[in-house]
């Protein structure tokens, strides 16, 4: 009775986390297994940062009711941050959840399990940490393709942004030993790997001291980096209050670091910047901007924003589209805002856009920032890009798909070529979202 299924949703960091997990029972002899009708176990990972995301989680614990009806042995536990927020409230609402597991007690989940099916109870372990980093855990690799690869360099979050749950459901921000990131960077590599993606809520306030030495984010992309030129580097996510020059110097000396950047603005008013509590205003932001396209001409980028914020005007909704217009960012995660429990938002602030007009506001973002990315695209036909392929194209066997240095998707037949190489591509048509290519064969 050891076979799990994992189930994963939300960020980057919890699909780095279910890989922890797995490998963490895998060590006390549990097996992951790719189809849920073989499982004795059903684990789901879970992300809490927007309703929508823990309503999905819901409707899938209903699904998995009538899987029980049929299978009575069958135990489903909620693991990450839905965990950490609902706790054991959540065994109660959900009657078919026998566990409930916070992002700093995977470690527990062997003893977790073996109560649950031994003893017959309902478990949970949610207790945060100001230390645990997994930094010893070596991640197995779930649903990997053998070509990138994530690598979790920090946890937690402290900047407190008004609207957000992650330093309520992740804990403190504490960094790991860089070490052990280079250690795991360059098994990957050792392994065929040939991307890495280095992953923090805010990677640029990364920081390692130790009596004699102190590691930035800068000094550790660097160190990764120099691993192989043929191992391309990316990252997520920037805070733009954190963003220095020296990283960016970074970035443009090394070829193999991705000229691409996430850099959530979140709102063009200086007043909702204020509300939300980020730590900049427009002018701090738009020159980050400035300093990326000094650095970096040919950098991507990207960003999250959120309509309808607790008392936003429509004044300062047309300030958030000015700032498209003036960004042209190459792709946006784009919200309506939605209140969160136990955050600042939720006790001091008030909801008072109507759903109404943060719908009609989030879709003039979404049309505009279409209208941009389309643009930015259309100025890609005639380059040619270095494109490392992974895999074949959703539409065609015929066709491969890979991504560019500036993190863009990139279409093109086949030929001989194979997934994990690196190809040089001529873009010669695109859509919004893709571009389209020929293959040097020169």
């Amino acid at each position: 009775m050891k076979n799990i299924y994992i189930e994963t949703y939300g960020c980057q960091m919890n699909f780095a986390d279910s890989e922890i997990v797995a490998s963490l029972l895998q060590k006390e002899g549990y097996t992951v297994v790719s189809d849920i009708a073989e499982a004795d176990y059903v684990l789901i990972n879970t992300c809490a940062i927007r309703d929508n995301a823990e309503q999905r989680i819901r409707k899938r614990l209903r699904e998995l009711r009538a899987m029980q009806q049929r299978h009575p042995q069958l135990r489903i536990g909620i693991l990450g941050c839905m965990a950490e927020r609902l706790q054991s409230q959540l065994m109660v609402e959900e009657e078919n959840v026998s566990f409930v597991v916070g992002p700093d007690a995977y470690r527990r989940l062997p003893d977790i399990l073996a109560r649950v099916r031994e003893q017959g109870v309902k478990a949970a372990e949610t207790e945060l940490s100001i230390t645990e980093t997994y930094s010893d855990i070596e991640p197995v690799r779930l649903g990997s393709n053998g070509i990138s690869a994530y690598i979790s360099i920090m946890r937690g979050c402290q900047n407190y942004c008004a609207y957000c749950v992650v330093p309520y459901t992740r804990g403190r921000e504490r960094s790991r030993d860089p070490e052990t990131i280079v250690s795991e960077a360059q098994s990957l590599f050792n392994q065929g790997y040939k991307e890495v993606t280095l992953l923090g809520q805010n990677v640029n306030s990364y920081r390692w001291k130790t009596d004699n030495s102190e590691v930035g984010f800068a000094g550790l992309m660097a160190r990764v980096a120099e691993i192989s030129p043929l191992l391309r580097v990316r990252f997520a996510t920037s805070h733009p209050k954190d963003l220095s020059d020296r990283l960016l110097e970074v970035m443009a000396h090394y070829d193999n670091i991705c000229k691409c950047i996430h850099l959530p603005v979140q709102s063009g008013s200086d007043r909702m910047l204020k509300l939300m509590n980020r730590h900049y205003d427009s002018a701090w932001y738009l020159d980050r901007i400035a300093a990326i396209r000094r650095y970096m001409p040919d950098c991507s980028i990207t960003t999250d924003v959120i309509a309808g914020f607790c008392t936003e005007t429509e004044e300062e909704h047309q300030m958030t589209l000015d700032m498209f217009r003036r960004v042209r960012y190459d792709y946006a995660y784009m919200f309506k805002f939605s209140m969160r429990p136990n955050t600042y938002a939720e006790k001091h602030l008030h909801d008072d856009v109507p759903d109404e007009v943060k719908t009609r506001r989030l879709e003039e973002i979404i049309a505009l920032q279409g209208q941009i990315a389309l643009e930015n695209n259309r100025r890609e036909v005639g380059k040619v890009y270095e494109v490392l392929v992974e895999g074949e194209s959703h539409r065609s066997k015929e066709r491969l798909f890979g991504r560019n240095s500036q993190n863009k998707v990139i279409v093109f037949d086949r030929h001989e070529v194979l997934p994990g190489q690196y190809v040089k591509v001529k873009v010669v048509d695109c859509t919004a979202a893709t571009l389209l290519g020929e293959l040097c064969t020169q």
